[in-house]
């Protein structure tokens, strides 16, 4: 299997990269499905279940498959453009995806939360139709959303599905071990292995490119978020903070003595200025996740401001180092919040940060994996339990709380010299086992922990 670094990192739209995201890529799925089918379908439906219909609303994933099945795309999101078409869809009770002309859709009757138990194949389910002109269902198709932005359909649910080398790739490692075996016996970081397995997809334009612009949608991300003030959308009128730390932030720069600590209210700063972003719906980079999105650019943004050494011309090592370790957090366990609470996203993001900065702070492999392994664990057992099921407390400051320890273990990690107790890949096979132990109640469904526990209204 290989997972590249645009699988991993993927622009897309706020505030979840499972519930938000996955759920427009399903339903342009669906779409290119039914241009391929021999039906002239006349309506379209769709059903939402389990972690999908319990946190939907707040997880915005009922405007994201009315806007996907109105033919719109994460990557090429326009929220002006999403607004009037929302407005238009919800007068008209139509939807008109290209090439399929209009469609009967109203949102208010055939967008459904089924609040029974969660379909067979994961937490994230949902289900789409088209229908004829008496209501029959014409064709139907089960989807997943796995964490990530990733999407299968029932029937590839379980197979090998992820993004496959048609080429074989010079290293295939699928776990920590083989990572730093092929490490040692080629002499290179993982950086250069990851990036040798990219160029066979991708060539050097590309993949650099690419990178250029996932750099540029997370840095324009961290702007606006330092920027914008005012309070997040959902009801729990949470107010931004990112802004008014920042211009605290900034003033003391002029001041004879500055706490020792504030480098850590920069990290915390830059990483609640993304998640604030993404809590209002803007733009993001899953990193691996929108819910974890703030720590692998505040950690970037930390190192490039406050690290004399750093230069720009090192993040593709830093991208490419953090997607090998995302990747096989991915392939071994999981970074859906609903399949394995918090530790499979802040957690796995921590790691991956961890992991980037070690690489270009000068860390061998060794000590890039003991970083990973440092930070994913000291997330494991985190709950995911999103107040009144939005992207917002305790979404926020836990990114910039994992930020923080993804800094502090690279630090810790490069103090040695890479031999430690627990490989990495024994925690995150832990991770995996503890988030199939956890109660449902603690993997994004809103029905434990801090989710019932403060008042939401």
């Amino acid at each position: 299997m290989f997972l590249s670094v645009f699988d991993i990192f993927k622009t897309g739209i706020g505030p979840s990269s499972s519930h938000t995201v996955g759920p427009m890529v399903a339903a342009g799925r669906f779409l290119e499905a039914l241009r391929r089918s021999p039906f002239q379908a006349h309506g379209l439906r769709a059903s939402l279940h389990g972690s999908l219909a319990f946190t939907g609303v707040g997880h915005a994933t009922d405007r994201a498959v009315i806007l996907g099945l109105a033919g719109f795309a994460p990557d090429s999101y326009d929220a002006g453009a999403a607004e009037a078409a929302l407005a238009e869809i919800s007068a008209t009770r139509q939807v008109a995806p290209e090439g399929l002309g209009a469609l009967s859709f109203d949102p208010k009757a055939d967008l459904i939360f089924d609040y029974g138990p969660a379909l067979a194949g994961h937490s994230n389910g949902m289900r789409l139709m088209a229908t004829d002109a008496q209501g029959d269902v014409l064709l139907q198709e089960t989807y997943y959303s796995i964490g990530g932005g990733f999407v299968v359909t029932e029937a590839e649910l379980g197979r090998d599905v992820e993004p496959v080398a048609e080429i074989a790739v010079p290293f295939p490692f699928r776990s920590a071990a083989q990572m730093l075996e092929m490490a040692r016996a080629s002499g290179k970081s993982i950086a250069e292995m990851k990036r040798a397995n990219e160029i066979a997809h991708h060539g050097h334009s590309g993949l650099e490119a690419g990178i250029a612009r996932l750099w540029q949608v997370m840095s324009d991300c961290i702007e606006r978020g330092l920027a914008c003030e005012g309070v997040l959308p959902g009801g729990l009128n949470v107010k931004r903070r990112a802004p008014a730390i920042h211009v605290a932030l900034m003033a003391e720069r002029g001041m004879n003595i500055v706490p020792p600590h504030s480098v850590n209210d920069w990290i915390l700063t830059y990483a609640m200025a993304v998640n604030e972003e993404n809590a209002a719906g803007g733009q993001v980079v899953t990193a691996p996740t929108n819910g974890a999105a703030g720590v692998l650019p505040a950690v970037i943004r930390y190192w490039l401001d406050h690290v004399p050494s750093a230069t720009t011309a090192r993040l593709p090592e830093f991208f490419l180092t953090a997607a090998a370790i995302g990747g096989l957090v991915k392939t071994n366990a999981s970074i859906s919040g609903a399949e394995a609470g918090c530790q499979a996203e802040v957690g796995s993001a921590s790691a991956m940060a961890a992991a980037g900065l070690a690489a270009v702070m000068g860390g061998t492999p060794e000590q890039v994996e003991n970083a990973a392994e440092i930070a994913l664990e000291h997330h494991l057992g985190m709950t995911c339990d999103p107040v009144k099921g939005l992207v917002q407390v305790p979404c926020i400051e836990r990114n910039g709380l994992g930020a923080i320890k993804a800094v502090s273990a690279a630090s810790l990690s490069l103090r040695g010299d890479g031999t430690h107790l627990v490989p990495l890949d024994a925690c995150i096979e832990t991770m995996r086992q503890t988030g199939q132990d956890m109660s449902d109640k603690y993997k994004e469904t809103a029905l434990g922990g801090l989710a019932v526990n403060v008042p939401n209204c």
